[in-house]
């Protein structure tokens, strides 16, 4: 896989010297967005705005270590400037070539008292959003340092509409976005978005390596705060010498599809640092799952086993005769038994299979069929019992030829004590996606930490779950119809998901669990366009694609893409986005819908002018909506051309799927 990487880099200014007051401004590169920093009786705070409009008044800034207050009494040392114009190469990704353009300004700053405690705090201004982290250099101190807050704030200017989670939950990310005025919100975690009159906003953080995560925590009127996750004594972070903090991140555009386009996180992380990622590759794959959570079959050991031999070889023929290569097995290893998800220290074991199933014979059988086993480890949170055998499980895969891993948590804390975000977790899900780059192994994390862009330094992270997905439909009350139209604009904002979509006999749970996808077939389809991820699976059973129309559309639909262009959307209503091929001259749009029936008119001028396409359109049958027949898709085709706009009439819950295959 090809990567490059092209910068242009200026110093523009360099002022040493120690101020007592100060002001520095800077705009990002298009002149969009400004930050301001002001150090006034020793207390620095930043402010942002985006062209005319204050988003951010002046905040406070800073931390509060054990026995230290890092958030007053400083004065400027030095200050610097820098200009960067770069452009990268996602060796896979919704987009191929990143633009990375910013205009930074380091801030060093020293404590007026006799420590002369040093703190730089580096800011960036992108024309698509700012961002500011914390650097504590090394400074001779030789005991242990203990950050118990960050002071932080985010004073915005008007109240707005926020779509959030709550933090501090036992489900972790896997909960509803509600709506919600920023003054009445509690603590949230990010990507959190506002809309107010004249923008939206997106916090979030990225490069999030050796830091707790950060939760949002409102204050007062339209205030918020950082809040730290914190350990189970309740430090925040612990150091030795020196610390660099996550990258705060403020994400800002006219309309909810612009945030989507951005790829300031990414750009906010370092390059790969893996020399070799020739088996990471995108991929779509089929799974024994989706008849584990609705209870067709069981996951554990037993008479209604999923995972045995038998099933996975006749999973293994379903995916190789329709042209697949990849097959997830959940519940392959010893340790699933009806106790595993009851947030205990359940031992699973990492190389021994379960009764009734012969790792090494499947593994053998998807080869000669083309087909290749995807790995499965689920730790149950028990991190303790997870990284005695980590080195063996991962040898095994590396052994048998194995490339992709699927690495589930399950369980409110990890160890039954520290939140899966705080710095506990952030180093954990750092150390094993470090350890799988060693085995060769690309990974897919469930119940993880939340996405910050790590993707571009660890190319080997390919997708996690971090949210409510397909499953809660098997199982529980589900997902409300406008669950998809919000996600683009929130927790997609952090990175690639495992979403598990594909379910397109949509009643099906009615014969088992009693329950039902709230959606339409044709919006399953449309969800490999609109929820992104370089890993997609088609979660229904095999049976249930067995001779559908729709099928060929979810052979056709890549996972690596070109370009992505969002053509309209509204958050928690509705969103129309085309992504191109990176293989092929060909066009992809999804569009999808809340509970309100709506027609959408979309012009197609993405396409390259002059060529014509077919257009391959999968759609809602007349008379079709959540309620009504909601499995019946119709397939047509036309011819289009760039000047050609279309017409997508969206009943409830409702979606297109189409493929512009140039001619």
């Amino acid at each position: 896989m090809k990567k490059t990487l092209l910068y242009s880099v200026m110093l523009l200014a360099s002022a040493t010297g120690f101020s007592q007051d100060k002001t520095e401004k800077i705009n990002s590169p298009g002149k969009k967005n400004t930050i301001t920093f002001t150090l006034k009786d020793g207390v620095p705070t930043y402010a942002v705005s985006h062209g005319k409009q204050e988003i951010i008044t002046p905040s406070t800034m800073g931390f509060v270590l054990k026995g230290e207050d890092l958030s007053k009494n400083f004065e400027v040392t030095d200050v610097h400037v820098l200009k960067v114009n770069g452009k990268w190469t996602q060796p896979w990704g919704e987009k191929k070539e990143i633009n990375n353009e910013y205009n930074q300004l380091w801030v060093e700053l020293q404590t007026k008292d006799a420590r002369k405690r040093k703190l730089h705090i580096q800011f960036r201004a992108f024309d698509d959003g700012v961002a500011f982290r914390y650097i504590f250099p090394e400074q001779g101190i030789k005991d242990s340092i203990f950050v118990m807050d960050e002071v932080t704030a985010f004073n915005l200017k008007e109240d707005g509409k926020a779509w959030s989670i709550p933090a501090y939950q036992p489900d972790r990310y896997e909960y509803l976005y509600e709506p919600s005025a920023v003054s009445a919100l509690g603590k949230v975690h990010t990507p959190m978005t506002i809309e107010n009159k004249n923008n939206v906003i997106s916090f979030h953080e990225a490069n999030l390596t050796d830091w707790p995560s950060m939760v949002l925590e409102h204050t007062t009127g339209a205030n918020l705060k950082s809040d730290l996750v914190p350990w189970a004594d309740g430090i925040k972070a612990r150091y030795k010498g020196t610390f660099t903090s996550s990258w705060r991140t403020i994400q800002i555009g006219e309309k909810p599809g612009d945030l989507i386009e951005s790829y300031m996180i990414l750009n906010l992380n370092e390059p790969s640092k893996l020399t070799d990622i020739s088996y990471v590759e995108p991929l779509k794959y089929l799974g024994i799952w989706w008849g584990m959570h609705i209870s067709k079959f069981s996951f554990w050991e037993g008479p209604k086993q999923g995972a045995t031999t038998e099933h996975a070889r006749e999973y293994i023929d379903f995916t190789a005769k329709e042209g697949f290569h990849y097959l997830l097995i959940e519940g392959w290893n010893k340790g699933w038994t009806q106790d595993w998800f009851k947030n205990k220290m359940h031992m699973f074991s990492f190389t021994k299979n379960a009764d009734n199933f012969d790792l090494e014979e499947v593994v053998k059988y998807g080869r000669s069929k083309g087909v290749e086993i995807i790995g499965y480890h689920e730790t149950g949170s028990n991190i303790i019992n997870y990284l005695k055998e980590i080195d063996e499980g991962f040898a095994l895969y590396k052994r048998l030829g194995i490339h992709n891993i699927k690495i589930g948590q399950v369980g409110s804390k990890l160890n039954m004590k520290e939140w899966h975000h705080g710095q506990f977790g952030v180093r954990y899900y750092r150390y094993v996606l470090e350890k799988a780059a060693q085995y060769g192994l690309a990974v897919n994390f469930h119940e993880p930490i939340k996405d910050t862009g790590e993707r571009r330094t660890y190319p080997n992270m390919m997708a996690r779950e971090g949210a409510r997905g397909q499953e809660y439909n098997a199982w529980s009350a589900g997902n409300p119809p406008s669950h998809e139209a919000i996600l683009p604009f929130t927790r997609m904002l952090a990175g690639p998901m495992d979403f598990t979509p594909g379910v397109i006999d949509v009643l099906e749970t009615k014969g088992f669990n009693n329950r039902r996808v709230h959606t339409t077939a044709a919006k399953q389809l449309a969800l490999y366009v609109v929820l992104y991820s370089p890993i997609q699976m088609l979660a229904d059973l095999p049976e249930n694609y067995e001779g559908q129309p729709e099928l060929q559309f979810l052979k056709d639909v890549p996972t690596d893409w070109e370009d992505t262009k969002v053509l309209n959307g509204e958050i928690g209503e509705y969103i129309t986005t085309v992504r191109k091929d990176r293989h092929s001259a060909d066009w992809y749009l999804g569009s999808l819908t809340n509970e309100k029936a709506r027609t959408l008119e979309v012009a197609l001028s993405f396409l390259e002018k002059g060529a014509k396409y077919e257009a391959q359109i999968y759609a809602d049958a007349p008379g079709t909506d959540m309620t009504h027949n909601p499995a019946d898709v119709a397939v047509s085709t036309k011819t289009v051309t760039s000047k050609d706009k279309l017409t997508l009439n969206l009943p409830i819950s409702g979606g297109y799927a189409i493929r512009f295959k140039k001619l």
